[in-house]
């Protein structure tokens, strides 16, 4: 896996853990202040080794490390509301 591919995992699943904490405030309420997040998506074994090697690397000394268990992801669905479309003849 390339590391282009890694950040586009990794960015996916971080934008979908934001909403996710918007939705659920007292789940953010658990995740102490300055810890390192780690995300291990269950579909993606591969990725949650990196995940957990890069994780290693980077933590500072007493750090709190919080893993975030992923069991999946729902394919993308539009959010956009009201949509239509205008088709002009020439």
């Amino acid at each position: 896996m390339t590391e282009q591919e890694i950040f586009k995992k990794n960015l996916v699943l971080s934008t979908e853990f934001d909403r996710y904490i918007l939705e659920h405030p007292e789940f953010a309420e658990k995740i102490p202040l300055n810890a390192q997040i780690v995300f291990l998506p269950e579909d993606d074994q591969k990725l949650c080794r990196i995940n957990m090697e890069i994780a290693e690397k980077q933590r500072e000394a007493g750090q709190q490390v919080v893993y975030v268990h992923i069991g999946g992801v729902a394919p993308q669905l539009s959010r956009l509301k009201d949509v239509s479309l205008e088709v002009k003849v020439a």
